[in-house]
């Protein structure tokens, strides 16, 4: 019979189309003879994606907009729904009663739009495949393999799972960004407003008095003064400053310049390191457990990667794999994996528990991370402080010591105008 398929060749470019096999495996196995790292096969017609009687789009009827309530109401949505099927709820009313309880808005029409087309015959999977901004490529490969398996319900406790771990490092992450970000910019704005209208205050008192005016006064005068008689120029300034480094990171030259630097920071790279490490460890060895073809479940893993240097490192495990290598053999790379997570990868695949030592590994480095993260905050915040507090001091004290020299030299004069007679 005729199936349709959607893969991707060895330079990761999309490889869509169709292929006559006996089923969906003797598919598989003839694709990946091609090598071809394949992420969806399915009975379709001549032209493969999108065609009639193809994988549905994300086009097709039902919402069209963004990712709906994001990870918080996925993960919410993936652990009711694993109960409810685990405990023999029919699929169609088990969507429909979670349906009912989302609140309205985009991710609503996202999940009444899945009951409607498994309700209609379609399967979870390919309900899901309608929203690939919802249901990310591994999401989708884990229902189909649940599905194959007629284990669902446990596939959907594996998925639930992996999207609460992401979510809770997602929110460590923001959590531990949220006070630095804060301090920084409650110390801009009192500098600003210190050298803007505060500093040319003291200016008048000074000339008022006479007083010699030591250096670092006489350059926070000078920057008021730049400020007050060019701002028209510094405000539109700094405005195409951060649009113009905000576009440069948006793009796929500056990110992958970012991504290379904070692999590479001193302090920050062995943490970014090792949140992409047990990232990927989580992923692949939940789809390795799910029963996941090793070239799919690498070639999903490499999708959701979110680093181009991980995901790099992926491809050439693919490559291997291809080869007839193994897998562990690419996870050598001392500069992005531990050589302690390489060896647990090379002894899990040589002992076939492959799928259970990454989902071990990646729980192990999680605690880790956490404890790392609130160390490495711990010593940021008190250093931001210092920081902070040094250089609103010196401002301080740039404006005070002049009054503070007249008074010890008596050119204040006590009491107001005149003294004694």
């Amino acid at each position: 019979m005729k199936l349709a398929y959607k893969a991707y060749d060895r330079s990761g470019q999309p490889a869509d189309g169709a292929v006559e096999a006996a089923s969906v495996d003797a598919a598989k196995e003839q694709l990946a003879n091609r090598g071809l790292f394949v992420t969806r096969v399915w009975a379709g017609g001549a032209s493969g994606a999108g065609s009639a009687g193809g994988e549905p789009k994300a086009t097709a009827a039902g919402p069209r907009r963004g990712g709906g309530g994001g990870l918080k109401a996925l993960a919410l949505f993936m652990r009711q729904l694993s109960v409810l099927v685990s405990t023999g709820t029919p699929l169609v009313e088990a969507i429909g009663v979670l349906g009912n309880q989302v609140p309205a808005g985009v991710f609503r029409e996202v999940v009444l739009d899945v009951r409607k087309r498994v309700e209609e015959g379609a399967q979870l999977s390919e309900a899901m495949a309608a929203h690939p901004r919802t249901f990310d490529a591994v999401c989708r490969s884990l229902v189909a393999a649940g599905e194959s398996r007629g284990k669902l319900g446990e596939m959907l406790t594996r998925l639930s799972i992996l999207i609460r771990q992401q979510q809770k490092i997602r929110g460590e992450l923001l959590g531990a960004m949220v006070y630095p970000v804060l301090l920084i910019a409650i110390a801009c704005a009192v500098l600003s407003v210190m050298i803007g209208f505060v500093m040319p205050r003291f200016e008048g008192l000074f000339k008022t008095l006479g007083a010699s005016l030591p250096p670092t006064t006489q350059a926070l005068m000078a920057v008021g003064h730049f400020a007050q008689s060019y701002w028209w120029g510094i405000v539109p300034g700094l405005v195409l400053s951060v649009a113009g480094a905000w576009v440069y990171v948006r793009s796929a030259r500056g990110w992958r310049r970012v991504e290379w630097a904070m692999v590479r920071l001193p302090a920050i790279g062995a943490v970014v390191r090792a949140f992409m490490t047990a990232r990927l460890a989580r992923v692949l060895g939940v789809l390795v457990e799910g029963r996941v073809s090793m070239l799919e479940a690498l070639a999903l893993t490499r999708q959701s990667a979110g680093h181009h240097l991980y995901a790099e490192m992926v491809a050439r495990a693919e490559e291997a794999v291809t080869r007839g290598e193994a897998v562990s053999s690419a996870f050598a790379d001392a500069r992005l994996v531990s050589p302690s997570v390489y060896e647990a990868v090379r002894s899990g695949e040589r002992t076939g528990q492959l799928g259970p030592v990454l989902v071990s590994v990646a729980d192990f480095l999680d605690e880790d991370n956490e404890v790392m993260l609130k160390s490495l905050m711990s010593i940021v915040e008190p250093v931001i402080l210092l920081a902070l507090g040094l250089v609103v001091g010196a401002v301080a004290l740039s404006m005070f010591v002049p009054l503070f020299d007249l008074t010890a030299a008596g050119g204040m004069p006590a009491g107001g105008a005149g003294g004694a007679p």
